[in-house]
Formats: C-alpha cells, structure tokens, sequence
C-alpha cells in the first residue's frame, strides 16, 4: 500500500458536491426568501470545528493553513487550551494526512475522492486522534461523528461511526505494521509522514550523510519556534531578546528566538524594527552583503523580492553603508509587500520580470532568491509535502537558471551573485549553480565563509542548512563572482 506516501485525496479541490445521492443532504434553507444557508459545523466543540474548518478549506479551496487558523480563532474567540487544541489538530492532521488517508482508505468502502470533503475532513481529524493523540478512542470517534452530523451530512453519519470504530479496534503500531511498505526508503518516508519522492530528495540532498534522513523528516514535522531579525542600525539584536523575552540566535548576529507568542503583537514588530525571518533568511541576505567586493559603488540588487524579508535586511544594510537596492518582483501584490517591507529605506521596488527587468547592468552585489519547490520550508506549512509533486520542480528548473542567468549579466565584472532557494532539492540548487558554473562567466567562493560559524553545511562550496542540524529551514545558498 502507497498511501503513506502521498494523499490519495492530496492537491485536489473537490466540489462540495462530490458524493453520490444517497449520501448527499441538500442544503437546507432559511425561512427568509429560501437563501441558502452557509454550510458549516455547530458542534458545541469550538477547537475541533476550528480544525474542520480549516481541513476543509485546505483541501477545496487550496487555503494555507497558517493563514486561515490564526484568523478564524481570533473571528471565533477561541483562545488558551482551546486554540491549543485547534492548533495542535489542524497541524497535525494535516502533517501526517498520507498516512491517515492510508488507514482510512483500508477501511473505506469508497474511493476517497469519493467521500464528501466535509465527511473526509472529520475522518482525517478522527484517525489522527486515533493513532496520533492520547484522546480517547470513544471521544474520537463520537466528536468526529457529531462533526459529521453538524456539516449537514447526516446521512453519512454511520459510515463515518464504522470507519472510525473498525480503526480505533487496533493500535497505531498494529496500523503501522499492516500499511508499511517493503522498500527500506519508503518505509521510512510513510513512518514520518512524507511522500515517498520527497525522502528521496533529502536522501540525495544529504549525499554521503545519507544516514540522517529520519532525523531530517523526523525535525521537518516539528512545528518551529519564531525567528526574528533585529533591523541593524535601529536595534541590536541583544535589545530586541531583553525587549520580548526572547533569546538571541546561533548564526545570525540579527536573529532572535520566540518559543511561542503572536509576533504580530509585538512593539517591536508593529514599529518596523523588527520582523519575522527564519534565521536563515537573515544569513543569505547577510552573505550578499558581506561577500568581499573590490571597490564596491554601492549599487544592489534583489532580483527576486517578494514578499521582501531580505530586500528588507539588505535595504537596512544598504543604509548604514550607503548604498542603494533595486528590487524586483513580478507579482503587483507582492510587490507592494516589498515596498511596505521597505518602508523607510533605501529600496526602489521594480515590478517586473527577473528574467528581463529593464535594469541597466554593472551591479556590485545581487541576490537570486529563485522561485522553487519550497521543499526546505515543509515544516511551517505542513500541508504542502501532500500538494505538491515531483514535476513540480522539473517545471521550476528552467526558470531558475533563466533567473541565475540574468543575474550574471546584471552583475559587473569582479561582483558577486548569491543564488539561494528555500529547497534542498539538488535539481534546484547544485543542478543550477553547476549549469551555470560550466558557462565559464563566474567562479564560485566559500559560501561557508559568509554562514556565521555554522557548521556541517554540505561537502560543496555551498551552504546547505538543515532543521536538524541548525534549526533554520533546509535553505541553499552559493556565493559565485563574475569574472
């Protein structure tokens, strides 16, 4: 069985009309003028219709978790163990859906495309309580069933209720042991909860470290702490730690760690002085700074802006060395993040394609932070290793060396360009970085020398990061000066 690998249900916005007629209730009306009443859950159980809410959204609408549950348990007032609870069972739920839908579906009379996505929804939050909670299995089983009842799909009620109680009859581990496939790699990939091809990317990511691969998944379903970057010239990052309680970073001398807290709410976050940036983020942006430049004019550029975390940390950096940034950004809407995101400095927001932005060339320093698979940032939205697939970056790959490849022509002779993806993947960071090498225009230096003291970053010039090594997202970054 395969389920484990990937959601047999994943990346797929069904219809809310997708169940067979004998399982399907018609929406019921209100008695002003027949409109149609908005589906949804009234439970009495405010933590569990949250997270129902949320797996619904995420699964027809193509919703980001990490944006739609902040929202609803302020909209809805939940709040201490509650919004806990939510939290806990959205995230979860959602981590570990390849393999509950593979407990559900050995257990299903139905295709799970089948299955309305309301149904499906409180399924997924039930088995998850099952195998991955301390809930007891009757609260799972009669909460999820309620859930059922209270999205208007009554008549599913007893399909739910004998799925669910054919499920709790055995252990986790019984599961676990019945689905887990032959081959060494994908069992492992299904013990953690990631597709199969996505191991195989850590896998060859890890290269002759290839024995640490459970560690890799095993950090990249921890939910991650809150990293700040302190805005140099306004605030050290010492004084942003005593200002919120925090603790200050490993590597970057800007970074700050918040175990839990909305930073949202935080003066310095609301005065522009501080901003959430994983702490690896803040290292790339720091490298195209800090790369040895000879006579350095003081002209930079982010190819690659949006939504503006390191144009932003280069825009601050600019100002204290008197420089100036361009940066560029396809999307209007991301654009305009990049331009609130560098309010106040030296940063002239371009809309445009990185590929051909109608830039004069002759830049110092510039920085390609390429579109990519995201596949290093998993942890923060975990419903994303069920979406996305393998020719999702087949597609990416040409696009990142078009836009590797427009850097070099805009940096002048003896500057720097730094390539960086969110993505271990080697397709999308040693594959690009070698095409390019092989083009004879640049030479690559010692990332590592611009990584803070960290260590164990990859066997390459490069710097390959790790949840489980550094605690920042699995992001990539080469150093290359063209000749």
């Amino acid at each position: 069985m395969s389920g484990g690998f990937r959601s047999r249900a994943a990346g797929r916005r069904e219809p809310k009309k997708s169940v067979p007629a004998t399982d399907q209730q018609k929406p019921r009306t209100s008695k002003q003028g027949g409109r149609k009443r908005q589906r949804g859950t009234q439970s009495n159980d405010p933590a569990r219709e949250a997270a129902l809410h949320v797996l619904h959204r995420v699964a027809t609408d193509g919703a980001y978790a990490n944006l739609v549950l902040p929202a609803l348990l302020r909209e809805r007032h939940i709040t201490g163990r509650d919004a806990a609870f939510a939290t806990e069972l959205t995230y979860g739920t959602l981590r570990t859906q390849g393999v509950l839908d593979a407990v559900i579906a050995a257990n299903s009379s139905r295709e799970l495309d089948k299955i309305d996505p309301w149904v499906l929804a409180a399924l997924r939050l039930g088995t998850y309580q099952l195998l991955y909670t301390r809930v007891s299995p009757h609260a799972a089983v009669d909460t999820s069933v309620r859930l059922v009842e209270a999205a208007g799909q009554g008549k599913a009620k007893g399909f739910a209720n004998g799925i669910l109680r054919t499920i709790g009859r055995s252990t986790a581990q019984q599961w676990f042991d019945r689905l887990m496939p032959s081959d060494k790699l994908d069992a492992l990939a299904f013990q953690h909860a990631h597709p199969a091809w996505i191991a195989r990317s850590f896998e060859s990511a890890l290269g002759a470290h290839a024995d640490e691969l459970g560690d890799a998944l095993e950090a990249d379903s921890r939910r991650p702490g809150v990293h700040l970057v302190a805005r140099p010239g306004e605030l050290s990052a010492e004084e942003l730690a005593l200002a919120i309680g925090g603790e200050q970073g490993r590597f970057s001398p800007y970074a700050v760690y918040l175990d839990e807290g909305d930073p949202g709410q935080l003066a310095p976050v609301r005065e522009g002085i501080a901003a959430v940036q994983d702490e690896g983020s803040q290292l790339i942006a720091r490298a195209v700074v800090e790369a040895e430049v000879a006579d350095d004019q003081g002209r930079w550029l982010d190819l690659c802006a949006g939504p503006g975390g390191k144009a932003a940390l280069m825009g601050a950096l600019a100002r204290i060395d008197g420089a100036t940034v361009d940066a560029v950004e396809p999307s209007k809407h991301r654009a305009d993040l990049v331009r609130k995101a560098t309010q106040g400095l030296p940063v002239t927001v371009h809309t445009a394609d990185g590929r051909a932005p109608g830039l004069e060339p002759g830049y110092d320093r510039v920085l390609v932070d390429a579109p990519c698979s995201g596949l290093g940032a998993l942890r923060r939205r975990p419903e994303a290793r069920w979406s996305k697939q393998e020719s999702d970056i087949d597609e990416l790959v040409p696009l990142q060396k078009s836009l590797l490849a427009s850097a070099i022509a805009l940096a002048r002779s003896g500057g720097v360009v730094v390539y960086s993806t969110c993505s271990p993947d080697v397709r999308e960071t040693r594959g690009v970085v070698d095409d390019a090498l092989e083009r004879g225009e640049v030479e690559e230096l010692e990332a590592c020398e611009y990584a803070c003291g960290m260590a164990e970053t990859g066997e390459a010039k490069s710097v390959q990061m790790w949840p489980h090594r550094h605690g920042t997202d699995a992001m990539f970054f080469a150093v290359l000066r063209k000749k």
